[in-house]
């Protein structure tokens, strides 16, 4: 099974690197994928996309097509890409963004990442990696070792609690509930 993932939002919060992660994370855990990444001229503040395929199979072809998975951090990337999507897809927006018409809210998981990732874990910018640890407790993509290895590989030496904490508050988002509605299987 090709899944097909697109990581959306504005240039600064981590969205590209959101999408390394959980491709290192896919390597870690004896996936194939590819890794991509857009962005215009301006390199904060401006609109990102990233996008991650992950596959149990020998990935043919590189590009998204119709993404099983969008997450949005800002409207504007919501507004842009939930046109985009597979039928069925899963969304997980900030929950400070209002859902789109013609997006079917049951398939919309809704979090409040941004605040998390600054009232809870103390700075906004780990705001990726608490979007990191609610993607993967959503969908059940990868077990907690491949997730540390896949942040592991791409953080400062140094802050390393920082970001696991940050993995665990953004899994914390997410109910055993809504992960049994969300869960993915490759």
């Amino acid at each position: 099974m090709r899944y097909e993932m697109r990581f959306s939002g504005s240039g600064g919060q981590g969205v590209i690197l959101a999408s390394v992660i959980v491709a290192e994370a896919a390597v870690a855990a004896g996936l194939q994928t590819v890794q991509s990444q857009a962005y215009g001229p301006e390199a904060r503040g401006g609109m990102c996309r990233a996008e991650t395929i992950l596959s149990r199979e020998r990935i043919w072809y590189s590009k998204v097509v119709r993404p099983s998975f969008l997450l949005a951090l800002t409207q504007q990337a919501l507004d842009k890409y939930a046109r985009e999507l597979e039928e069925g897809a899963v969304v997980m927006i900030d929950s400070g963004l209002t859902i789109p018409e013609g997006l079917d809210e049951d398939q919309v998981l809704s979090l409040p990442i941004l605040a998390t990732a600054r009232d809870e874990v103390g700075k906004l910018m780990t705001a990726n990696i608490v979007a990191v640890g609610a993607v993967n407790k959503a969908l059940g993509l990868f077990d907690e070792e491949a997730l540390h290895e896949g942040v592991r590989r791409h953080i400062p030496v140094g802050t390393e609690e920082l970001n696991w904490k940050a993995l665990e508050a953004g899994a914390r988002l997410v109910s055993d509930a809504q992960a049994a509605k969300f869960r993915r299987t490759l």
